[in-house]
């Protein structure tokens, strides 16, 4: 399959994926702007209806403000605000659509987050992503808590011909990742994706297993982890920049990857975290199958949010 098949495919399930969150924007935009109008009163509507959708305060204001500034005094088409809006979303994601670089061999990944956001299974997506580009791949079950975790990272591996390092349910998870890596150096493994526990009920345990897990990890390979990738659950809406805050001091976050967004109408809530954190996205997810992660791309993105076609 060529490229351009390939992209056009994706750019059909993206914007499917977005369909609910650009539905539920686009009605808004329609029935504020239709035959009314850029008025003041409008505006502030407009601005209300950008926040509402979780784009954040400060991108609302600066594409209300630009709507505002008299170029539009015949009142403004439903497209012409979708576009504006699509143009200051590219701008304000450029800067964190950054690929994954695998800079070491073996890279080390932590995944966080919390339970129920797709951690697991976005492990088991990623694994599928780099055995396709013909590497190593090493599955750690560092979610020592949940036996259900380790079971399902086994089958991803089984899958993905990915290798499995895991114990029993309870035990210590800095020595099964001590474990791993040093087997990952000695068996030539390209890339060791490490699970790890989602509990926030009690932040200062999950700290200090996360910073155990580290220093262990780094008494093998002292350059490791070499990414600390958070999974964040799209449906969670606001709730997501807080989970962003508290892994970031917890885990020391270095990028991001958003599952689920095509079960909610809330998708620009990745706008707001890009703004706000400034962290690289490097990975975005609209399905369940194991080709619905891809690379995220700002423009693509920032089209299929609003409803524009490609």
């Amino acid at each position: 399959m060529n490229d351009s098949v390939q992209s056009e495919g994706w750019w059909r399930r993206l914007s499917g994926g977005l369909r609910r969150t650009s539905s539920s924007l686009g009605s808004s935009i329609a029935a504020l702007v239709t035959n009314r109008p850029l008025d003041p009163e409008t505006l502030d509507a407009l601005e209300d209806e950008l926040v509402r959708a979780d784009l954040g305060q400060d991108l609302a204001a600066r594409i209300v403000d630009m709507l505002g500034q008299g170029r539009y005094p015949q009142g403004i088409s439903p497209n012409e605000v979708k576009a504006v809006l699509a143009s200051e979303i590219e701008k304000a994601l450029v800067p964190v659509a950054r690929p994954l670089e695998l800079t070491a061999r073996p890279f080390v990944i932590l995944v966080a987050g919390v339970n129920g956001s797709g951690k697991t299974t976005t492990i088991g997506k990623l694994a599928a992503r780099f055995r396709a580009q013909g590497k190593r791949v090493m599955l750690v079950a560092g979610d020592t808590f949940r036996a259900a975790a380790i079971d399902q990272l086994k089958i991803w591996g089984e899958r993905t011909g990915a290798k499995v390092v895991a114990r029993e349910p309870g035990s210590d998870a800095a020595s099964l990742a001590f474990e791993a890596v040093t087997a990952a150096k000695v068996e030539g493994t390209d890339v060791v994706l490490v699970d790890t526990a989602g509990r926030l009920q009690n932040r200062a345990e999950l700290m200090g297993e996360l910073e155990k897990m580290v220093r262990v990890v780094r008494k093998v390979e002292p350059t490791a982890p070499h990414a600390v990738l958070l999974v964040l659950d799209a449906t969670v809406g606001q709730n997501a920049l807080s989970q962003v805050e508290i892994f970031g001091k917890i885990a020391g976050v270095t990028g991001l990857v958003m599952t689920k967004l095509d079960g909610t109408a809330r998708g620009g809530i990745l706008v707001a975290i890009a703004e706000r954190f400034g962290l690289p996205v490097h990975f975005i997810g609209i399905g369940e199958g194991v080709d619905d992660l891809a690379p995220f791309t700002a423009r693509d993105f920032s089209r299929a949010v609003v409803g524009l076609e490609d």
